[in-house]
């Protein structure tokens, strides 16, 4: 393509994946294909519906769930799982599926004789981006944005090196902006609308309220700018995430927002199994596995680790 904005926005969704676009393998083309040729899909009543209906089908199954509670600890005897700590309270179980951060469920949750991966190994591992994110609720209606919304009037390349080359807070990045309330009505007032703004970002920086504060005021500055739209005045929401939030709610490692980049050696087969090695009855599912991260490979994940742990019941059934 000679038309930079239509190569701009086939590079875009590629930072994601931990590489600059011109340094990704040309496999992941097919995510525009996906993109553009069978369409992008959004769940109304916003991506949370998504986590409703998960949970209400697991629990017609007799799934339970225990809310606000962290899991402590894996215990372990002669190679298989045996239980949790929650709460402080030991839960026996046949088996177990970690859906959280795989590092973190290593490092922090079992013992080192335990662990398939050293830190020797994650140590070595080539993140994809985190994430600056603001949530904002405005009460008042936006012309000149649509559902997605890619702003492409900084060096687009520039801010790639300052993920990938010379990891540091980008000084001109380019953002995306979700206007979900233009497609669905419910997850809005009338007459309101509400915005995320994200802004791809080196893992590992430190992120400050000052930093992100700035950049706020510098993606409220452009969204102004390029929609001829008055808006600080009408913000009646507001919230800030970036690495310490990520670190905190998820315990992720490096406070990534997008799991293991996706290198031709961090791909498939070469990514952290879906098994314990050392765990017999131990599995794993999420976005630092197989097959990587986003929503739907995620969920593909999950669907994968069952098969394996129906593989496994089967196998150890009288």
């Amino acid at each position: 393509f000679r038309n930079m904005r239509l190569v701009r926005i086939l590079e875009f969704p590629v930072i994601f994946l931990g590489s600059t676009p011109w340094k990704t393998p040309s496999l992941y083309t097919l995510m525009n294909y996906a993109d553009m040729g069978m369409g992008t899909w959004y769940p109304m009543g916003g991506m949370f519906s998504v986590v409703e209906s998960m949970v209400r089908l697991a629990e017609e199954h007799g799934a339970v769930f225990h809310y606000n509670a962290e899991v402590e600890h894996i215990h372990t005897h002669n190679g298989l799982a045996r239980g949790i700590s929650l709460n402080g309270q030991m839960m026996e179980a046949d088996l177990i599926l970690s859906t959280g951060d795989y590092h973190h469920t290593e490092s922090a949750l079992l013992e080192e004789k335990d662990r398939s991966y050293s830190e020797k190994y994650w140590k070595k591992r080539k993140m994809a981006p985190s994430a600056l994110l603001f949530y904002i609720g405005l009460n008042k209606r936006i012309n000149g944005l649509l559902h997605h919304n890619l702003f492409f009037d900084e060096d687009f390349d520039r801010h790639a090196e300052e993920i990938y080359k010379t990891p540091k807070w980008p000084e001109k990045p380019a953002i995306y902006v979700s206007c979900s309330s233009k497609t669905d009505s419910g997850v809005a007032p009338s007459g309101f609308e509400n915005l995320i703004v994200l802004i791809p970002v080196a893992p590992g920086l430190t992120d400050s309220e000052e930093i992100k504060k700035r950049y706020f005021e510098m993606s409220i500055d452009r969204i102004e700018k390029l929609t001829g739209e008055s808006l600080r005045q009408h913000i009646v929401y507001k919230r800030m995430y970036a690495h310490s939030d990520f670190s905190v709610d998820y315990h992720a490692f490096q406070g990534n927002a997008y799991g293991l980049a996706n290198t031709l050696d961090q791909t498939a087969i070469f990514r952290p199994s879906l098994r314990s090695r050392k765990l017999k009855n131990l599995f794993y599912a999420g976005q630092l596995t197989v097959p990587g991260p986003g929503v739907p490979p995620v969920i593909i994940s999950g669907y994968v680790a069952s098969r394996q742990i129906d593989a496994y019941l089967k196998s150890t059934s009288v």
